[in-house]
């Protein structure tokens, strides 16, 4: 059997097809990539199987762009006699809500819970149930999974939680949830594998166009930079991390209502707002120019700055663990940053640094560092199979 694992944007599906052999998830055998959904985009299919790179312009239809493109990559699938059946789809899902704290089986009832969260993450919420709806449609007969970035933070205590607000809005459920659980689940388990450090202090810096740092205590999640939102902690793409509310507070008195506000602190904010120039790191990096080099020593300067404090409430550092976009192939951005740690006895191996570009799990902390350094390409769908596997079998 496989599990099909699918992470839906507003514009672009990702999906893996990881096989099942003797209740074992195995690494992927395809992945791909939809792009185009937008209105007025053209849909490509992009896939890789057995070595090979393919892709497939898709022929808008009159109906849903997400139907549509799910039809093709049936038809693909359907035509592929090399792949096992697939047995369930896993979905990541942003926000799990309070309700939530594992993966669950997706029913009517779990997707109007889910839906009235869209609010707390309005640039992926509302898109992975899109995707949800869309795979019931075209494959009715399967079982649909919600795989949750908020799970892996179920551990945090009350203290780590909880805001300086009112009991009766925390009993309304504002509180800190964390987010990039799927991904943080899938590096702790990796380092544990190849560290025995990675049962003690280990913080994870998921870093990429959303970004965030989770600490972690013998493998669970005790902290994290996001919050009740995914807008909180790290300076991202296009988010502004943390943020003093009382900016907030001033833009309404100048007359900025909520779509304004929502859209400059999800879509105007981060190294783009700080730029005028991209959201994308790989283009600031060559792009030379004094405003591109401010939003990069911002970004920077927040990754060790938030490090302090997840530090602190461990009680020191045992291992650093890069992943993300960013964290997997920017060579420069770990130098720097575990430069500014080296009171915590962080020391780099230039060499192996400069070899870590995303492809493996490497370790690249030099002999007389007093923490380890690893860079771990993560996989969020491996996990999301994992959970689809445990709940259908």
């Amino acid at each position: 059997m496989a599990i099909l694992a699918v992470n839906a944007g507003s514009s672009t599906l990702k999906f893996s097809i990881y096989p099942v052999l003797a209740g074992q998830v195995q690494n992927s055998l395809m992945s791909g990539n939809i792009q185009g959904l937008e209105p007025g985009g053209v849909p490509t299919l992009d896939w890789s199987f057995q070595g090979q790179q393919k892709s497939q312009l898709l022929t808008p239809g009159t109906g849903d762009p997400f139907d549509q493109a799910l039809k093709s990559l049936a038809a693909l699938l359907a035509a592929e006699p090399a792949l096992p059946t697939i047995e369930a789809i896993a979905h990541r899902v942003v926000h799990g809500g309070k309700n939530y704290s594992d993966s669950v089986l997706v029913t009517d009832e779990v997707l109007v819970r889910l839906t009235q969260l869209n609010s707390l993450a309005p640039l992926h919420q509302p898109n992975n149930l899109q995707g949800i709806r869309a795979f019931q449609k075209v494959f009715p007969a399967l079982p649909q999974v919600a795989c949750f970035d908020t799970a892996f933070h179920a551990t945090l205590a009350e203290v780590d939680y909880s805001f300086a607000l009112p009991q009766s809005l925390a009993d309304q459920g504002v509180r800190r949830y964390g987010f990039h659980g799927l991904s943080y689940q899938y590096v702790m388990g990796v380092v544990q594998q190849r560290s025995e450090r990675a049962a003690g202090r280990v913080l994870m810096a998921h870093l990429g166009n959303g970004a965030s740092l989770c600490a972690a205590l013998g493998g669970r999640s005790c902290a994290t930079t996001m919050g009740f939102s995914a807008l909180d902690g790290l300076m991202m793409g296009t988010r502004t991390g943390a943020l003093d509310p009382g900016v907030l507070l001033y833009l309404l008195e100048q007359g900025w209502d909520h779509a304004r506000l929502q859209t400059l602190l999800y879509k105007q904010s981060g190294l783009l707002g700080v730029s005028g120039i991209s959201a994308d790191m790989r283009r600031l990096r060559g792009d030379g120019s004094a405003a591109a080099q401010r939003a990069i020593d911002l970004f920077t300067h927040r990754v060790v700055r938030e490090t302090g404090a997840m530090v602190a409430g461990m009680g020191g550092l045992d291992v650093l663990a890069f992943c993300g976009g960013i964290g997997e192939h920017d060579t420069v951005l770990r130098a720097q940053v575990c430069e500014r740690l080296a009171w915590l006895g962080v020391a780099l191996d230039p060499e192996l640094n400069t070899q870590a570009i995303g492809n493996e799990v490497l370790a690249i902390h030099s002999e007389d560092s007093r923490v380890q350094v690893w860079v771990v390409p993560t996989d969020e769908g491996f996990v999301a199979a994992k959970e689809a596997a445990g709940l259908i079998t």
